[in-house]
């Protein structure tokens, strides 16, 4: 489709600084379009929207089943045109001005208009349905999510580079570990030094009301306190607005540490759990995280392309009742979670979910984080979490650190 109007040429952005990686991504999106039978998408959530245009910056991705995207931006053009290395970027002055736009740029209207129902927001919804009136909306949410499961390899390093400096934080966190430190104090020292490595600053999520910052650092009891969070630990938090992670408890000798950060570089992330005692723990303690290693290095040879992830999720169950902590895995009774492991990339809960009735079979590429975790209620948690490359010979770790519990004077 020939360019127009204020149509310019995007500079190669952050996404890798090839166009071709784009290409790839949005070939798979037309593809999929094309099989679905489905005329174009709008692209309108953020991630999507800088999965498939290089730009983070507020606007819109118009993607026909065959022809050229059309991004258009409302604020700041100036800032996408340098971001995005797509050939058409346009500046808009808002959503009512999409339709004409695309009419402009010589775009047909469709019978069908995919978007991301997953996430978006009722009120957007009717707002669409009256821009498009004439076509019928449906969700094309699924289809972006498989998509972006499978890592391209540019994917693929940046999230090897968020774990070597996820493996640097745990460091960090030996040396920095002392008894009567308050968690909230030791957890803001973490959080600086990461973002003196680049941390982002920003996890983000996809789950509705899903919202973390930086992750969970909490000790003793205070790791295995339940809260709202898609998470097998919650903790006291600073107050019950917040009601997950750090709080202003003390930590003491021969109790569990438990650091469970994600490190957010470029966009990408690393999901990464290390657990760490001043003196020894308790010995049921010590082997529950024994116990946990040992299911980590089951799944990594389980894992393997093909293996349908909600069979992966019963292999661990199953394995863990075996060596006798099903009461106490990913939770404790009633409040554990049903997964035990879920996709990560520029999100924290992307496709697949190692979790309970899930169908999607691996594949190779695909980035997944596995936690298998022992809550014991008024004592701690202990277990293990890294993020996994999936390849034919089942899953490669990405970080280096030690899994075993780091024992200080």
């Amino acid at each position: 489709m020939e360019g127009k109007g204020s149509a310019v040429v995007g500079n190669a952005g952050p996404v890798g600084g090839a166009a071709e990686e784009l290409d790839g991504r949005l070939r798979r999106l037309q593809q999929a379009l094309q099989t679905e039978g489905i005329g174009a998408a709008l692209i309108v959530q953020k991630t999507d929207l800088y999965y498939f245009s290089g730009t983070f910056q507020q606007g819109w991705l118009y993607v026909p089943a065959a022809g050229q995207p059309l991004l258009l931006i409302f604020r700041d053009f100036a800032r996408a045109r340098r971001e995005s290395p797509l050939p058409e970027v346009v500046e808009v002055n808002g959503t009512r001005d999409i339709a004409g736009k695309l009419a402009e740029y010589g775009y047909p209207p469709v019978a069908e208009l995919g978007m991301e129902l997953d996430v978006l927001p009722t009120s957007h919804f009717f707002q669409y349905q009256k821009l498009f009136a004439g076509c019928t909306i449906v969700d094309i949410a699924e289809q972006i999510r498989l998509i972006r499961a499978v890592k391209s390899n540019f994917e693929i390093a940046r999230i090897k580079a968020a774990a070597a400096l996820s493996d640097k934080v745990a460091a960090r966190a030996a040396e920095l570990l002392v008894a009567g430190k308050s968690e909230i104090l030791l957890s803001s020292e973490l959080e600086g030094y990461a973002r003196s490595l680049g941390h982002q600053g920003i996890v983000r999520m996809r789950l509705w009301g899903g919202e973390l910052f930086f992750g969970h650092l909490m000790a003793g009891p205070a790791a295995a306190v339940s809260s709202y969070h898609s998470s097998p630990t919650g903790g006291e938090g600073v107050s019950g607005v917040v009601s997950q992670g750090a709080g202003f408890r003390k930590i003491g000798r021969n109790e569990p540490v438990l650091v469970d950060y994600v490190f957010a570089l470029d966009g990408y992330l690393s999901d990464h759990t290390r657990i760490f005692s001043l003196g020894p723990v308790a010995d049921e303690l010590q082997a529950a995280h024994q116990a946990m290693l040992h299911i980590q290095e089951l799944v990594k040879k389980e894992a393997r392309p093909g293996v349908v992830s909600g069979d992966l999720y019963e292999y661990m169950l199953a394995a863990v009742a075996e060596l006798g902590y099903g009461r106490h895995f990913m939770g404790h009774d009633r409040k554990r979670v049903r997964f035990t492991g879920h996709g990560i990339g520029l999100e924290l809960d992307e496709y697949p979910f190692i979790a309970k009735g899930q169908r999607l079979p691996l594949a190779a590429g695909m980035i997944i984080a596995i936690e298998p975790k022992v809550v014991f209620p008024g004592r701690g948690v202990v277990g293990i979490e890294n993020t996994h490359l999936v390849s034919d010979d089942g899953l490669v770790t990405l970080g280096t650190y030690p899994d075993q519990i780091t024992r200080l004077p």
